[in-house]
Parts: C-alpha cells; sequence; structure tokens
C-alpha cells in the first residue's frame, strides 16, 4: 500500500518518527510541492491547525535541484520567499542519509531553522523542522 498525505496526517509523533527512520532518503527533489505542516500530529488540536496554516501561512516549498537551493510558498498568496540550500547530509534524528534544508547561510529570519527530509512513498516526503537543535514540528511535501 502506498502511503498518502492523508495516512500521514492521522499518525501520531512516534509513528511519524518510525516511518522516518525506516525510509530511504530518496532522489533530491525538483519542482513545485504542496506542503502541509504537522503540529502536534496525531491530536485533535492538529486537525484544526493543519488547513489554517496551509491556508495561512505556509503551503509547500519549490525546489531547484540543479541549483541546490529551494524557496518556501507563503502568506494566502504563496510568495516564493525564504530561501534554504539543499545537500545530502545526516539526519538528526537517527545519524542516518537525509537531504537537508539548510537556512543558515540564506534567510536572515529563518537562519536558525534545519530542515531535513525522506522519501517515505513516491513523490511524498516527510520532513523534520528544526529550531536550532530543538525539533519543533513535521511536514510533508506531494510532489
Amino acid at each position: 500500500m502506498t502511503l498518502t498525505v492523508d495516512d500521514l496526517t492521522k499518525m501520531s509523533q512516534a509513528e511519524l518518527d518510525d516511518l522516518y527512520c525506516q525510509s530511504p532518503v530518496g532522489t533530491i527533489p525538483d519542482g513545485n510541492s504542496q506542503g502541509t505542516a504537522l503540529i502536534w500530529p496525531g491530536s485533535w488540536l492538529s486537525r484544526i491547525l493543519v488547513p489554517l496554516i496551509k491556508l495561512l501561512a505556509w503551503q509547500g516549498k519549490v525546489f531547484h535541484r540543479e541549483q541546490r537551493f529551494l524557496l518556501n510558498k507563503v502568506s494566502p498568496l504563496r510568495l516564493r520567499l525564504v530561501k534554504a540550500e539543499i545537500y545530502p547530509g545526516k539526519s538528526w534524528i537517527d545519524d542516518g542519509e537525509t537531504t537537508v534544508l539548510d537556512y543558515s547561510k540564506t534567510s536572515f529570519v529563518a537562519q536558525k531553522i534545519r530542515d531535513e527530509i525522506r522519501e517515505v512513498a513516491p513523490n511524498l516526503y516527510l520532513g523534520q523542522a528544526y529550531w536550532g537543535k530543538t525539533r519543533v514540528l513535521n511536514f510533508i511535501l506531494k510532489f
């Protein structure tokens, strides 16, 4: 069975962590993604926050694989802002291979943010977002 965005939004944090740790790094994605932020996964509050965040704040990322950067789609207007470098690296969760999305040198606003992603199904990536060394949320990217 292939996982969907809906499947991931119903998982608990422990289930998401297990899935992430068992998933391959996959190829670095390219192009426009639909994003879903997961706050307090598996809770009733998450079911309220997920659509609100998508509507008002963050809708995904646009990857430019060859140039090794991405831009986030933010605001209801889906403005392409907040740039990150893309490169292979080590996961902070399990020290395995991951794709790092690094904002430290490309964004004044998000310079303390580091994301990492792995491909959990074809064209479906699960991400971890960190503020400094603290994990603050999970996110999904569908291409």
